[in-house]
């Protein structure tokens, strides 16, 4: 277990973790960020298998599981796009919706090919985030954790989808998605504009509180 390890992020993108370092940083007095947030692979947490039917369902598995394995406070997140004539779809199938997980290009040019007849007028989308909180119990006389807080939030950006991608930054479907009230998809927005409007931005900072709150009471 890496010294100082407070916080674990169910998750091996190094982006979600430095954002959720970011977010923390200042909201828990001498707390040293870089040390308290770690990602699942830097405390040995097994993959989890995201087989739930909504976000929420996969987002609090994975939370649980690694906050058990583990005995330190744990956040996940689970996140896609839905497309509003798609009735939510690809929404929790959005990283494999061409077959293969995590293969964006793939992805990105099945559902375009998939929308080509849709009006624009009729081509709206929003990114959908649930975030978790888990927090363990103290270990049973097995030296077993098991869970005695949970807490979920949601967050979305709606847009327009367009009809080819725009942009180089972000991932996934992030060049073909314009948020409502903006010029830009967000594969053209700096790291610190999409974070502000984001639909993973707006989960996390709702989960700050008891995230907060979480670890005061573990001090």
């Amino acid at each position: 277990m890496p010294e100082g390890a407070r916080v674990v992020l169910a998750t091996r993108n190094a982006g979600k973790v430095r954002e959720l370092r970011q977010l923390l940083a200042g909201a828990v007095p001498g707390l040293d960020v870089d040390a308290a947030v770690v990602d699942a692979g830097a405390v040995g947490a097994p993959d989890v298998v995201e087989d739930g039917v909504t976000f929420e369902q996969n987002a609090l598995k994975k939370a649980r599981a690694v906050a058990a394995h583990t005995g330190l406070i744990a956040v996940a997140d689970d996140s896609g796009l839905a497309v509003d004539v798609l009735g939510g779809a690809p929404g929790i199938f959005s990283a494999r919706w061409s077959g293969a997980h995590g293969e964006d290009r793939a992805n990105l040019e099945l559902l375009l090919a998939q929308l080509a007849d849709v009006p624009d007028a009729h081509r709206g989308a929003e990114f959908v985030c649930a975030a978790a909180l888990a927090v363990p119990s103290t270990p049973d006389a097995r030296g077993v954790h098991s869970i005695h807080f949970t807490h979920v939030e949601h967050g979305r950006l709606r847009g327009t989808l367009l009809r080819a991608p725009v942009g180089e930054g972000g991932f996934g479907y992030d060049p073909i998605l314009r948020p409502t009230g903006r010029d830009e998809t967000t594969a053209q927005l700096s790291s610190a504009e999409k974070n502000a409007i984001s639909h993973r931005g707006h989960a996390f900072r709702a989960l700050l509180p008891y995230l907060v709150d979480a670890l005061a009471a573990r001090s």
